[in-house]
């Protein structure tokens, strides 16, 4: 794995405490950490694989929930492409996408899993979260299936996102 320039052993963890509506006060974490990268390919690696390195970066980040959580944290925020980095292309990225369900469908993902198909990361996010009483807002990657017959459907057969869940 390549690691980004960013020094490994660096990590930046900030609590904020915000004033909000009828609530005195709430503390929020912001984490940020250097991101072990996917060796660089033109070709996609299996899902195993892609599971793996994501794996190894939320366990970086289980930490900073467990220590936000300790501290009080109600919610801990994630960087953009915390999980699996940054430099893809449409079709390399595809192993490390998961469908993302509609925000209004009532869903935890600890409790059941396989509802939407295969979601480790889903499934291990929330855990984390209720395990550890705190919010989780992590970005992830989406692929939604699409009909080749649609001329905006792209040739994998799926529209690909970018999106934060909680």
């Amino acid at each position: 794995m390549v690691t980004s320039s960013f020094p490994i052993s660096v990590a930046v963890f900030a609590l904020i405490t915000l004033q909000v509506g009828t609530q005195d006060s709430f503390i929020a974490a912001v984490y940020e950490h250097a991101v072990i990268l996917p060796n660089k390919t033109e070709t996609p690696v299996s899902q195993e694989d892609a599971l793996n390195l994501m794996n190894e970066n939320i366990d970086i980040l289980e930490t900073a929930i467990k220590q936000a959580a300790e501290q009080g944290a109600r919610i801990i925020v994630t960087p953009e492409d915390a999980l699996y980095g940054w430099k893809f292309t449409r079709e390399t990225v595809f192993p490390y996408l998961e469908d993302i369900p509609d925000p209004q469908v009532n869903w935890i993902p600890c409790q059941d899993p396989h509802r939407f198909g295969h979601t480790p990361v889903q499934a291990r996010l929330s855990c984390l979260a209720k395990d550890n009483s705190i919010y989780v807002l992590a970005n992830l990657g989406d692929k939604k299936p699409c009909n080749s017959r649609d001329s905006t459907c792209p040739p994998n057969g799926y529209f690909q996102y970018n999106t934060n869940v909680v």
